[in-house]
């Protein structure tokens, strides 16, 4: 693939992976990119997954031909991002390794290797001239870990943003541009709060930095490239990375064990649906994939949390959604609360206790506490949470 004359595509696809970062679904598999600046000196940028060496050397050498590489720049030191990188330095024994002081502290710390004699390191605002190409480094510390930098190339206006900008899939079946992946912004929302989200303020950083820099085309370490309408990739960032809604609607995030809570869940979901609120998601935290549901509670402006008392506490799979909210930094939301205790209900107490932390929060006037069965009682309560709730959209 190529990106620009001189920047061409060397990463490889993933298609054995099952679980990336040993936690997230990936049915589609995933993607570790590579680029090769080639010019008077030929950068790498980044190298690729140990498990695929010996195809990201083929793809290199199926670009540069004859040629050998003279840098490869290390932006991100996670092993999808830098297993290869022992071989390559075998591989091409001239090259030398671009990246921070941390990355460089972290490749002794995986590798015992530093690479003395053959490293330059860099900090925000310094450059490596190739020729007509200069890189110009951006710190970007904590997006999602402390060595990260990121790297600008003056003359094709490219940024290589590390793993910010990134998304689930492999290349060859989500597309190699955002402009023909028709759902960028479901899977780069997931693996946005999924691994970078606990870092809005960071990631808002750099952000505010990339502002300032003419940029035509973004190249993450994972998922498309991306170069049509980015406006539209940059605004969704800058909400996800300031916590904002992205969506007017509700979503409801509930566990059931009898089937009574749900039964709840389903009332209320109809109601919102007949009221006119804008759209309404329903997720069953015990089935489905938690980090969708993670996902979709920063999308919507509004969530209610639905549980049973379980252990005088809450169900195990609500209290793990929950604390992947509150070490995300959950924030500015509307939120309800339904709960659901046979003898002593417990729940509503304890999952407000657990958000009690996060910023900018609003509780609905309107509860649900059920005893067991759906009653009388609780329809009327699962009413006026509807008409509370729509009333918010109208």
């Amino acid at each position: 693939m190529e990106i620009t004359k001189d920047i061409k595509y060397v990463g490889v696809n993933d298609h054995d992976i099952d679980l990336f970062e040993g936690h997230y679904i990936v049915p589609e598999g995933m993607a570790y990119n590579s680029y090769a600046i080639c010019d008077e000196k030929i950068a790498i940028m980044d190298s690729v997954d140990g498990n695929f060496t010996e195809q990201w050397f083929a793809n290199i050498k199926k670009e540069l031909g004859d040629k050998e590489p003279d840098y490869i720049v290390v932006q991100h030191m996670e092993p999808d991002h830098s297993g290869s990188l022992i071989a390559f330095m075998n591989e091409f024994k001239d090259a030398k390794v671009v990246s921070s002081a941390k990355a460089f502290t972290m490749m002794n710390n995986f590798f015992g290797e530093c690479f003395e004699g053959r490293r330059v390191e860099v900090k925000e605002g310094d450059k490596l001239e190739l020729g007509t190409h200069t890189l110009c480094f951006v710190a970007a510390p904590m997006v999602h870990w402390p060595e990260v930098i990121m790297t600008y190339d003056e003359k094709d206006k490219v940024l290589f943003s590390a793993d910010a900008f990134g998304k689930f899939g492999a290349l060859d079946v989500c597309g190699e541009t955002g402009a023909d992946d028709d759902d960028w912004a479901c899977e780069a929302r997931r693996y946005y709060f999924g691994i970078v989200g606990k870092y809005g303020m960071q990631a808002q950083a750099v952000l505010k930095k990339a502002a300032g820099l003419d940029i035509q085309t973004i190249c993450p370490l994972h998922g498309p490239v991306l170069k049509e309408d980015l406006g539209y990739y940059l605004d969704l960032y800058n909400t996800w990375t300031t916590y904002g809604a992205e969506t007017k609607g509700v979503v409801i995030a509930y566990t059931s064990v009898y089937g009574n809570t749900k039964k709840a869940v389903e009332m209320l979901a109809a109601k919102l649906e007949e009221k006119g609120v804008p759209k309404v998601a329903v997720t069953d935290l015990a089935r489905d994939d938690i980090a969708e549901a993670v996902e979709d509670a920063f999308r919507y402006d509004t969530i209610v949390f639905a549980t049973t008392t379980f252990n005088n506490d809450i169900f195990p799979f609500m209290k793990e959604f929950i604390n992947s909210l509150t070490e995300r930094n959950f924030q500015n939301k509307r939120m309800g609360f339904i709960e659901n205790g046979s003898w002593a209900p417990q729940a509503m107490k304890v999952m407000k206790g657990m958000l009690e932390g996060c910023k900018n929060m609003t509780c609905l006037e309107n509860e649900v506490s059920i005893l067991s069965g759906v009653s009388a009682e609780n329809e009327a309560q699962i009413e006026a949470m509807a008409e509370e709730l729509a009333a918010a959209y109208k």
